[in-house]
């Protein structure tokens, strides 16, 4: 979506950075990592067309039903959102390469993480709590336009819409997951420190990979909607319930989930192995 997806190619570059971690130190700048050209070619092949795709087959949909038609859309939007969506992942790479640069490989899972979840978080609240309910409607299927509170429910997983979206996921989730779970296992065999037993296999990263950002971070997602869907409901006010509970929520994540030996800690271990420096012990 034009409003989402700027935030998703940053979420995909820095989650490339991360998982190349090992590999980033080891270069005199982190664009000369082969993570850096799969991403460029990952993201000018597959993400930024799937989008612009997307936004002239529905562009109702594409626009979460602010647009109806292509007439409703400026050329220079369309061109800026094709560009963004190669320029912040080249953004979320960066800033991911500079945590790991700086030694801070668990910062750098942080930040896809935190990427992710912004990501699902729009999706689900938008910017008026009807998110959800954008998402959740293909005006193709009735030919009825959207209006608040108008959704199709589990219908929309057999709509125009999603069925498209299946079709781009095929080629789509294997070019991030394989990729990211080679660099990892490349990146952890190049450290005398991490033993072979301790190297998680090919297919049990990529579903570490995927359950993190298609499952942990849109579950994180929900929670921080249905806080925001709360206080907007006790106060009658969406800037109030955006104003507390959007700081409340990241607030408590972190003291909760993200401070390291806390469970989101454990989980990006299972990707990095080990943090930088920290040799294992006999």
């Amino acid at each position: 979506m034009v409003q989402v997806d700027f935030v998703w190619s940053y979420a995909f570059g820095a989650t490339f950075a991360a998982a190349a971690a090992r590999q980033i130190r080891k270069v005199e700048t982190p664009f000369q990592s082969e993570s850096f050209t799969g991403l460029l070619l990952f993201l000018s092949i597959l993400f930024a067309p799937s989008g612009l795709y997307l936004l002239w087959r529905f562009p109702h949909w594409e626009t979460m039903q602010v647009a109806r038609t292509w007439g409703d859309l400026p050329a220079w939007l369309v061109c800026l959102f094709g560009i963004t969506n190669i320029t912040q992942g080249i953004l979320g790479y960066w800033t991911s390469a500079r945590l790991v640069r700086g030694g801070n490989i668990y910062g750098a899972h942080v930040n896809w993480i935190v990427a992710w979840t912004i990501f699902w978080s729009i999706l689900v609240m938008g910017w008026d709590t009807t998110g959800w309910q954008r998402f959740l409607y293909d005006s193709t299927v009735s030919g009825i336009p959207w209006s608040p509170g108008r959704h199709m429910g589990l219908s929309f997983f057999t709509s125009n819409v999603f069925l498209t979206l299946v079709g781009m996921a095929v080629p789509i989730g294997p070019a991030m997951a394989i990729p990211v779970a080679k660099w990892i296992r490349e990146g952890a065999k190049s450290y005398q420190s991490i033993t072979e037993e301790r190297i998680p296999g090919t297919a049990k990263l990529i579903l570490v990979v995927l359950a993190g950002t298609f499952g942990i971070t849109l579950g994180l997602a929900v929670v921080c909607g249905l806080l925001v869907f709360f206080i907007r409901d006790l106060t009658g006010s969406i800037p109030l319930a955006y104003a507390i509970g959007l700081p409340a929520f990241w607030i408590t994540v972190y003291f909760l989930l993200l401070k390291r030996g806390r469970p989101l800690y454990l989980y990006a271990r299972l990707l990095f192995i080990d943090e930088f420096g920290k040799k294992r012990s006999n």
